[in-house]
């Protein structure tokens, strides 16, 4: 049984809660200020980000201030406030180790009560940037809806349930899977955020030229009509209704957030207690006899053996274990399909916006060896020739084009289909295999020349700290190597068209994938050479994480 539902004896009185809210209140500026003395390049993270934010919420706040007196205002004020307290209940799932505040379970040995605990949490965590942020857009929007007086009651009211509102949302959020969050499977969900954010801004630029066709932002009336009565949203609109003298409107969109905001907290409250006071099941030894293993099954037994085999199987658990992996190649997948078949719906589109996938997918052969981190030593023990540095990197391009061939015929078969334009298919499929022989060419040559490392920690480090230059280097360096590279196949297929040859095009298939495989193969012969002399190089460079 949990400390907090341990029974109070005379013999050991209860430890005073009234003021516990100021204790945590100083423990997080404590936990802020000593996370920043740990160094001064995380200090100056945080000065940065601190100075882009307020600079960013002060162009919030005047442009919300400018758009008091426009009759859509109440709708893009609504709106925007539902997208911030959506990004509230979200950012926990993604961002689980942005606050170590935010995993209850640190507390569990402590003799502390679930009420004053949890309004505890709940002051302490309007402590930091982003609660800052938040409170100026509150306040911008409370100010370009508040008119008279009714309105600026309102508006003192909306302004800290909305606050509350946002922060129990995230805090009770953030109880209810801390568990999952701090699981494997909860390391992947944050790494794969990265596809939820590449996703979300193709579809917020589609949005926003959509909305651009459509006539204006009077579209989005219907949409504030029904995010007025959210809980996120309806204590600002309740500013709204309270200026144009709807007081009855007003005073229920104020109580739907009032109750919202008193059922969050009481589910915070539940889970946890039951967070505090259950064993965790995941320290429990998995039941069950142990799988055994024996001979070449499943994919590797269609593999050759010997190395290729072994290096193949590697990369393809690599790309369905790995978070970070896994999130590269899902992001890559996703944004390779979403810009041509979102251009061609739209109608602005070509077949060739096809080979963006491609270019998205080619990416990933960039660093093959930072991806291994430290675990590269081991590869580097069985590479003693120029040979066996071909063979593996031969292999790992193999499990690349194994992925890539039939999703780029995919999404250019169905770029083709959406936009009607049959006849530009050939061209776009030459240039797409030019493109990707161009890319596993430079991305060998860059993962043997310019190898960093990969941290396994946080869902968005991507590149050891001082290594960055090297980041730069390998990707856009190779990336303008690849399209040089594929120049020849570039310049006689613009050829094609400009002198309206279309029904050459054809040629471009199987000249573009001879071309391709050609360029990719000497780009491994070279790479392999300089992998092999340049092993305690790199190393030491994809060793740093």
């Amino acid at each position: 049984m949990s400390v907090l539902d341990a029974p109070v004896t005379s013999a050991a009185p209860a430890a005073p809660t009234t003021g516990l809210t100021p204790v945590f209140v100083r423990l997080k500026l404590t936990l802020l200020r000593n996370g920043l003395r740990q160094s001064s390049g995380r200090k100056a993270v945080f000065i940065t980000s601190l100075v882009f934010t307020l600079l960013l919420a002060a162009g919030q706040v005047l442009g919300l201030v400018l758009l008091r007196g426009n009759e859509h205002a109440g709708t893009v004020v609504v709106l925007l406030t539902g997208v911030v307290a959506l990004g509230w209940a979200v950012l926990p799932l993604f961002f689980p180790s942005g606050d170590d505040t935010l995993d209850p379970t640190r507390l569990v040995m402590l003799p502390l009560r679930p009420e004053p605990l949890i309004r505890a949490l709940l002051v302490s965590s309007m402590i930091g940037i982003g609660p800052l942020f938040t409170l100026c857009l509150v306040v911008g929007s409370a100010i370009a809806l508040a008119h008279g007086a009714a309105g600026v009651v309102f508006a003192v009211l909306a302004v800290p349930l909305t606050m509350l509102l946002c922060v129990a949302l995230s805090r009770a959020v953030a109880t209810a899977n801390v568990r999952l969050l701090n699981s494997r499977k909860g390391r992947d969900l944050a790494v794969l955020s990265g596809l939820v954010i590449a996703v979300g801004i193709q579809f917020v630029n589609f949005g926003a030229q959509r909305l651009g066709q459509a006539g204006g932002l009077s579209t989005l009336e219907p949409a504030g009509d029904v995010v007025r009565w959210l809980p996120g949203a309806s204590a600002v609109a309740s500013v709204d209704a309270a200026s144009d003298g709807a007081y009855g409107v007003a005073v229920a969109q104020l109580l739907i957030t009032v109750a919202a905001l008193a059922a969050l907290m009481w589910m915070w409250q539940r889970t946890l207690v039951r967070l505090m006071t259950s064993p965790d099941g995941s320290t429990l030894a998995a039941a069950g006899p142990a799988r055994e293993e024996s001979g070449r099954g499943g994919l590797s037994a269609l593999l050759p053996e010997g190395r290729t085999a072994t290096v193949m199987l590697r990369s393809l658990r690599y790309v369905a274990r790995d978070p970070k992996t896994k999130a590269a190649w899902v992001t890559a997948l996703a944004v390779g399909a979403i810009v041509p078949l979102l251009n061609a719906v739209q109608g602005t589109g070509s077949v060739y916006f096809a080979c963006f996938a491609a270019g998205m997918l080619g990416m990933q052969m960039y660093n093959q060896f930072g991806q291994d981190t430290s675990a590269f030593w081991m590869v580097a023990l069985t590479i003693s020739s120029p040979r066996d540095a071909y063979v593996e990197l031969r292999a790992r391009a193999l499990v690349l084009l194994l992925l890539t061939l039939p999703f780029t015929l995919l999404v250019c078969a169905v770029t083709a289909a959406v936009i009607g334009d049959w006849q530009a298919l050939p061209g776009a499929l030459g240039l797409s295999f030019a493109l990707l022989g161009s890319m596993l060419a430079t991305g060998a040559v860059a993962s043997a020349l310019f190898p960093y490392s990969i941290p396994q920690e946080g869902a968005f480090k991507n590149v050891v700290p001082g290594q960055g230059g090297l980041a730069w280097i390998s990707i856009l360096g190779g990336m303008v190597a690849a399209a040089l590279l594929a120049a020849p196949v570039i310049v006689p297929t613009i050829w094609m068209h400009v002198t309206d040859h279309h029904d050459a095009l054809w040629l471009l298939v199987p000249g573009g994938l001879v071309y391709g495989a050609l360029v990719g193969w000497a780009g491994l012969r070279f790479a392999a050479r300089r992998t092999a002399n340049r092993l305690p190089e790199i190393l030491a460079a994809v060793s740093k994480g």
